[in-house]
């Protein structure tokens, strides 16, 4: 059996009670108040109270760590050396549509550098989670990611541009080129549940653009420490500046990343 760190489990404790709250409102989504956010996206009271619920556990585990919460911003720390990461709700447009889909993501930050991730998925009851040189797990299970070799067997996971956000052409011609070399994209809804998959070999591969840091943090880790490759789309290491993301087994990753750089390439209008 896996043995976890006093940190994970701070961390997995954490998620556990926030969980309770979303499942419950989960249950009642018709009657939740939403309020507008942005383009396409909303914030609700689930969301707001599973971030008071993970601050208020992850503050009285840990009092001197920083914070980057999606909803609540940065949040200074006397520990300077250490910052907690945290999606309280990720996939909400799936939560509030009803779509059993979306997690909660946690990632802590040593000196700049993601050293512990947990990624719950309330509705399975899965808990994927990772420590930088320990491994990446699903609940007591070890991972690693799939073994494919080729593109044409591959299936990989996306994110999608709606209303105002990103470049939708340039995106398309992306997704056309990565459509015909595989044998399918997925798009979920949910990114750090899409970089776990990845990690646990459900997904082959995923790419996105214009990611946040707190959709990334604990996802990047347990696709490292399940063997995977990860980088930007031009092969460095931004992905928590630049927000966007590829990642991939070692066999996948380049011809995956060429292909997608290709595209970007040919789809860009001229000057």
């Amino acid at each position: 059996m896996a043995v976890r760190s006093p940190v994970i489990n701070v961390m997995a404790n954490a998620a556990l009670k926030a969980a309770r709250g979303l499942i419950r409102d989960f249950g009642e989504v018709e009657q939740l108040q939403v309020s507008i956010k942005g383009p396409g996206e909303f914030v609700s009271t689930a969301d707001l109270k599973a971030e008071r619920t993970l601050k208020n556990e992850l503050t009285r585990a840990r009092p001197g760590y920083g914070l980057l919460f999606e909803e609540g911003g940065e949040v200074a720390g006397t520990d300077s050396h250490h910052r907690w990461i945290v999606d309280p709700l990720d996939g909400t447009t799936n939560f509030l549509h009803g779509i059993p889909h979306f997690a909660i993501s946690i990632g802590l930050e040593r000196d700049g550098e993601i050293v512990a991730g947990v990624i719950y998925e309330p509705t399975r009851d899965e808990m994927y989670w990772a420590e930088k040189g320990a491994g990446a797990y699903l609940n007591d299970r070890r991972l690693r990611v799939s073994a494919r070799r080729q593109l044409g067997e591959a299936v990989i996971g996306t994110g999608l541009p709606f209303r105002e956000r990103g470049n939708p052409p340039v995106y398309l011609a992306s997704l056309a080129a990565v459509m015909t070399a595989t044998s399918g994209v997925r798009r979920f809804g949910a990114a750090a549940l899409d970089l776990a998959y990845v990690a646990a070999g459900r997904l082959d591969g995923f790419w996105e653009f214009g990611l946040f840091p707190w959709d990334l943090a604990a996802g990047l880790l347990l696709v490292r420490e399940a063997g995977g490759f990860v980088s930007d789309l031009a092969g460095g290491q931004t992905m928590m500046q630049s927000g966007d993301v590829l990642v991939a087994n070692d066999r996948l990753h380049l011809p995956l990343a060429a292909l997608i750089r290709q595209a970007l390439r040919d789809g860009r209008p001229a000057a």
